[in-house]
């Protein structure tokens, strides 16, 4: 049995790792497909922008927090009546927003990923497919502590 040479060895890792890269994206591809659909991850009911689906509305209450959510352009009447919101409200703090979330009255800043995923400045480093899941794990977070409010300008 010969041994292999120099150059059939480099021959066999360029094959090697070529096809490594270019398989990767298709395992990436498949990894975030298969993300739980309990609110983390890619999945349906994502926002508008880039062929997703504005999410549904909401409002509850939440481990004793008042939740809620609406399209932002919607000028706030998002839940049919329910809530205490006016145009004038949703034209001023929520401009160049997509989604309002609100814990107990406290606008909760979020934010749409690219890829459709939702963060928020209490959960900024997980994603939610939905603000509805992002505003309930964002009470979870506060521990019945206060939303701080941002202010921008």
């Amino acid at each position: 049995m010969s041994r292999p040479t120099r150059r059939q060895v480099l021959h066999g890792s360029a094959a090697a790792l070529t096809g490594a890269v270019l398989t990767a994206p298709a395992a990436f591809a498949q990894t975030a497909a298969a993300r739980p659909a309990d609110g983390h991850g890619n999945s349906a009911g994502h926002g508008a922008s880039g062929g997703h689906q504005m999410p549904e509305p909401f409002d509850e209450v939440y481990q004793g927090r008042h939740i809620e959510g609406w399209p932002a352009d919607d000028g706030g009447s998002h839940n049919g009546g329910h809530g205490n919101h006016h145009a004038s409200r949703a034209a001023g703090p929520h401009e160049g927003m997509d989604f309002v979330v609100r814990i107990d009255n406290d606008d909760l800043h979020v934010m749409r990923n690219a890829d459709g995923t939702w963060i928020s400045l209490v959960n900024h480093y997980e994603t939610f497919t939905t603000p509805h899941a992002l505003a309930r794990a964002a009470v979870r977070e506060l521990q019945g502590a206060d939303l701080v409010p941002v202010v921008t300008g």
